[in-house]
């Protein structure tokens, strides 16, 4: 079999034909990397004859229909050692199948993520609250104005677990304040139960849990965030709109 990105010659595709070869053309070079790391082919940019450590393996390549439309599949069998995989998702409708896209994605970042830092924290807004408490004490301890802002990053901490409360058709004030107070028993684990809605320890109960690399990263690109609107007001307000002043009316302008 052949693989191109490019266009293929009538004169190649008699013969091809007449062999009994078959062609597929990828116009994605992102596919053409995946199927040949799939495969374990390598890429072949001169003409002649393909050398055999360019050649990948297959164990069966066939054109199957799957909802009206044609799919070749390239199928590796069990003993086969493949590091690439497909995951084929179908739904009633777009917006099913956007949701389930968008979960599958998730999970697979997240596997990824793995592999770099395997440490997870209680979920459930657990972490969230925890944090924007120990914020808050430690923004109470700070002496000038920077209180303020310690004490403002830690309320908007709060917008996950209010989020998940409302999101659960659950009173918002009561929940956040529930979960304080079970942090403040030294409960660092609890968060909000969307089943019944109650705050319980997500770690030993529920084994629902956060990737701790994601939660860092979340936290430090939405603060970046911030601070970079900060300092693009604070250059807008140093210098006003506006260009250069238009010069006044001189009548005098040719005395002496």
């Amino acid at each position: 079999m052949v693989v191109t990105g490019g266009t293929i010659d009538d004169m190649a595709a008699h013969f091809l034909e007449k062999f009994g070869i078959m062609v597929l053309k990828l116009s994605s070079k992102f596919d053409l990397r995946r199927l040949a790391k799939a495969v374990k082919a390598r890429h072949m940019v001169n003409v002649g004859a393909v050398p055999v450590s360019y050649q990948g393996f297959c164990s069966h390549v066939y054109v199957k229909e799957i909802g009206a439309r044609k799919v070749t599949v390239f199928a590796q069998d069990k003993m086969d050692q493949s590091g690439v995989a497909t995951i084929l998702l179908r739904s009633s409708t777009e917006n099913n199948l956007n949701d389930l896209e968008r979960a599958i994605d998730d999970g697979v970042n997240t596997v990824r993520a793995m592999g770099r830092d395997g440490r997870f924290a209680p979920g459930a807004g657990a972490v969230d609250i925890e944090v924007a408490r120990q914020l808050a004490v430690f923004g109470s301890k700070s002496a000038g104005l920077d209180q303020y802002s310690i004490k403002k990053f830690a309320d908007a901490l709060e917008v996950v677990p209010r989020t998940l409360a409302e999101n659960a058709g659950l009173p918002t004030s009561e929940t956040i304040a529930a979960l304080y107070a079970a942090h403040d028993q030294g409960k660092t684990g609890a968060g909000i139960s969307v089943d019944d809605g109650q705050i319980v320890d997500m770690a030993s109960t529920k084994n629902i849990y956060d990737l701790l690399l994601s939660k860092h990263q979340a936290i430090k690109l939405a603060a970046d965030a911030a601070v970079t609107v900060l300092r693009v007001d604070q250059i807008i307000t140093a210098k006003p709109a506006g260009g250069p002043k238009i010069p006044g009316k001189n009548p005098n302008w040719d005395d002496d």
